[in-house]
């Protein structure tokens, strides 16, 4: 065998440029000797013509070997060029092939005499990025304009998302006679599929003279395609009277208008056709009646057609396992992607995106870091739709501390990568970091989307941050994404949980489009801040819009009658939700009825429906219950629900501070020692009492006895002030609020340094006067001293206090509370 050494040895009576040409080629001898056949290497001692090297050039393209072709093209170099144009065309065809783009335009541009063949077979790839200017230069040269010619150059506009430039080629079309054309047709018929010029594409259409299958199909697909539902399933029926059979993309089509119109049932007729002609095996309509029994939520069916489908194709088991996790089948999910593995099916980015988003949504950690590891040995951890999923499933597992590491290592981000990092943050209340991230994201020039603001937003809301809020309102006016509907819900979320409802309500009354979230959001705002007949005001107008009220929307309604004390509104509620809606209430429901009922001193009532619930009762209700029966002084109820939450969670740190404070209340003194010592050996502890309050754009934190803020000793003497000046307005204290044994004095001391008012003395030392309004947020429940004195400061300092505490706002203004003395 001629070692290829002497191939691509150049003599030195050859000249520079020729060496250059070899070199090129860019292969080694040892990568050509690997990938030439002994054939091949015994033929070269004998000379080639331009025939025998098309030939070979053919068995290069046929095997995939790329770097044969290479090989061979060195050698022809070596003798000068021997090919003639029909050769050269398929050389170039084997650099297309290939993906050689910058070596198949330039052989491109050395050919000498190029045809229309040269022309098509270099447009199959991507070498040439100016489509106009190329069909320019092939009309220049005079090349024959034929169906061929046209066609491909159609496909390669679509295939370039240039869909457009199909109106500009047209005219010649029509002018060489070519529209009647079916392959023509076809072509021209795409393209204006995918600029949504249906009519255009009607018109291309109704000018081919014989319409083949090809042809029906693309002009139903068009249709389909752009949401002509309807019109295409007419002409799905004009087609079998033309006497043309269904094939795998009629089928395909008509199942998704059939889907697009709900038209489920002519789906299920299709279906049955599809089973007739035996297409149900095809991957192609297996998806699509796959993508029908999803639709319709039927999970067995759709299992049932997949369990028939061939296995062989990653696409029907990745669809399968988005629509499992979509439905919320998680280990449906994970089970069939087990299945996946076992028959040694790779799965691509989009099956593992979704078996993340499965994990995700089941908080499933051990499996996500399995899948992680599978993403990194796959070569898949540089995608960033993978990237984003495993993100994502740190952030649902609350290990933010992996999520921000991936999110920092992920080299490509997009905004969803920042979204995801964003909402991680939020959900897990962490507002000042969520609000610091998308900060970042500005800086860093992010595309933020409507996921962006609602998560800022949300992230001010909790953290009850109005200045800030404000801010984010004016970004989402001024990046037009203010009137998007998910961003005025969480707009209206925003300034209700702030406590300003009246802006919450402006902004849903300037809302164009309105969903049942926008009708919650209000109502559960309306219910927070104690105005329960407004949120019955706001139930009613929902009641005769086109949105139906839910679960949620009831929750809302309850717990506003709950908290303004609505028990006759709140019970005629409650039965309506059941016997009018269907809504089969669920234990939230059940916790506003226990708190609605005790607090109106109705406790056997409370404890009837409690017994009545047909499922086990939660910690939440029997707290409602335990807090109700403190509130009128029963001790029976409330040991008994004391013991109901401490079966069902030992450590339950609210029930025994509870207990403590109603044996306090009573001056038993040993058992309130006796709880405190309990409380002590399992380990629990009392979550101690905070205030805070926003001034320009910083968080001030109050604890009780606080003596460690810079501005200590001005906030001592407003406090001794405003002591002053509501003991002269008629407050007395109310000492019963001290839950520890200590004689009056101590106790009117202490009373005077509770976290609320530190934080309300700050405000006024520090804020200017002309700041009407004061919003003070708490961590616990506001005691009775700390609401009959701020009732009497508002008098005094003429301004409105709002107080958030755990359960709901106090508006306070000139000596009245929104709660009407009912929390």
């Amino acid at each position: 065998m001629i070692r290829f050494c002497r191939i691509i040895h150049v003599a030195e009576s050859r000249g520079l440029i020729q060496c250059n040409r070899i070199r090129q080629c860019g292969v080694s001898v040892q990568a050509a000797e690997s990938a030439l056949d002994l054939e091949w290497s015994d033929s070269v001692a004998t000379g080639l013509d331009s025939h025998a090297y098309g030939s070979m050039l053919r068995r290069c393209i046929q095997r995939n070997d790329p770097i044969s072709a290479k090989a061979i093209h060195c050698d022809i170099l070596k003798k000068g060029s021997c090919l003639d144009l029909f050769a050269t065309n398929i050389l170039l065809d084997a650099y297309v092939k290939a993906g050689f783009d910058t070596d198949a335009l330039q052989l491109f541009d050395e050919i000498p005499e190029r045809n229309n063949v040269s022309y098509v077979t270099l447009i199959q790839g991507y070498a040439c990025e100016d489509p106009v200017g190329f069909y320019s230069r092939l009309q220049r040269e005079g090349h024959e304009l034929n169906p061929h010619v046209f066609t491909s150059f159609l496909k390669w506009f679509v295939r370039l998302d240039k869909a457009w430039i199909g109106w500009w080629l047209h005219p010649p079309i029509v002018k060489l006679g070519y529209d009647s054309n079916a392959f023509v047709g076809a072509a021209l018929i795409n393209a204006y599929s995918l600029c949504g010029s249906v009519d255009s594409a009607r018109c291309v259409f109704e000018g081919i003279l014989c319409k083949d299958i090809v042809v029906w199909a693309g002009i139903v697909s068009c249709y389909v395609e752009n949401g002509y539902f309807e019109d295409s399933l007419t002409l799905l029926s004009c087609m079998g009277m033309a006497g043309f059979m269904p094939n795998n993309y009629t089928f395909d089509t008509a199942l998704k208008a059939s889907i697009g119109l709900g038209a489920f049932d002519y789906a299920k007729g299709v279906h049955g056709r599809i089973l007739k002609t035996c297409y149900e095996l095809d991957p192609r309509v297996g998806v699509g009646l796959l993508q029908l029994y999803t639709q319709l939520g039927d999970m067995s069916a759709a299992f049932k057609v997949f369990n028939e489908m061939p296995k062989n194709d990653v696409i029907p088991w990745s669809f399968m396992i988005a629509r499992f996790c979509q439905n919320g089948f998680c280990n449906e999910a994970v089970d069939l992607f087990i299945r996946m593995r076992e028959a040694f099916v790779v799965p691509n980015e989009f099956t593992l995106s979704s078996i993340l988003n499965g994990c995700a949504i089941g908080k499933c950690f051990g499996l996500g870091e399995q899948l992680h590891g599978l993403v990194v040995k796959a070569g898949f951890d540089l995608d960033v739709y993978v990237s984003n999923a495993l993100i994502d499933v740190y952030a649902k597992c609350e290990k933010m501390d992996s999520a921000v590491k991936l999110f920092a290592e992920l080299f490509s981000k997009n905004e969803v990568s920042w979204n995801t990092v964003i909402v991680g943050y939020e959900n897990l209340g962490e507002g000042g970091k969520a609000l610091s991230m998308f900060r970042e994201a500005l800086r860093n020039q992010v595309s933020v989307t409507e996921v962006t603001f609602s998560s800022a937003l949300g992230a001010c809301a909790s953290l009850a941050s109005m200045e800030l809020g404000v801010q984010v309102h004016g970004l989402s006016i001024k990046t037009n994404n203010a009137e998007k509907v998910a961003v005025s819900n969480s707009l209206i979320d925003m300034y209700a949980k702030c406590g300003d409802i009246k802006v919450a309500e402006s902004v849903f009354n300037e809302m164009e489009t309105i969903d049942v979230a926008s009708w919650n959001t209000l109502i559960s705002g309306y219910s927070t801040h104690g105005l329960g007949r407004e949120a019955l005001r706001i139930f009613d107008i929902m009641k005769d819009s086109d949105c139906k009220p839910n679960g949620l929307t009831f929750l809302g309604v309850l717990s506003g009658c709950s908290n303004a004390g609505l028990v006759d509104q709140g019970q005629v509620c409650f039965e309506s939700m059941i016997r009018d809606h269907g809504i089969e209430p669920c234990l939230e429901h059940y916790t506003c009825m226990v708190r609605l009922l005790g607090r109106s001193g109705r406790l056997d009532g409370a404890m009837k429906l409690i017994e009545g619930i047909p499922y086990e009762p939660s910690v939440m209700i029997w707290r409602a219950m335990l807090s109700a029966s403190m509130n009128q002084s029963n001790e029976e109820f409330a040991r008994r629900s004391a013991e109901e939450i401490l079966k069902i969670n030992p450590k339950d740190e609210a029930t025994y501070v509870l207990l403590s404070n109603m044996y306090a209340g009573v001056k038993q003194w040993a058992n309130v020692a006796s709880i405190r010592k309990s409380m002590k050996e399992k380990g629990v502890k009392k979550e101690p009492g905070l205030s805070w309050i926003e001034h320009q754009g910083d968080v001030h934190f109050f604890s009780v006895g606080l003596s460690d803020h810079p501005d200590m000793k001005l906030i001592n003497g407003m406090l001794e002030w405003l002591n002053l000046k509501a003991t002269r307005a008629g407050y007395v204290p109310d000492r019963n609020a001290v839950l520890l044994d200590m004689d009056d004095e101590e106790k009117d001391k202490r009373l005077w340094v509770h976290s609320e008012r530190l934080a309300l003395a700050y405000a006024l030392v520090r804020m200017p006067s002309s700041r009407n309004r004061i919003l003070i947020i708490k961590n616990l429940r506001i005691c009775s001293d700390c609401h009959s004195a701020m009732k009497v400061i508002s008098g005094i300092v003429q301004r409105d206090l709002v107080i958030r505490d755990m359960n709901r706002f106090h508006h306070f203004h000139a000596g009245v509370c929104s709660c009407g003395d009912h929390w």
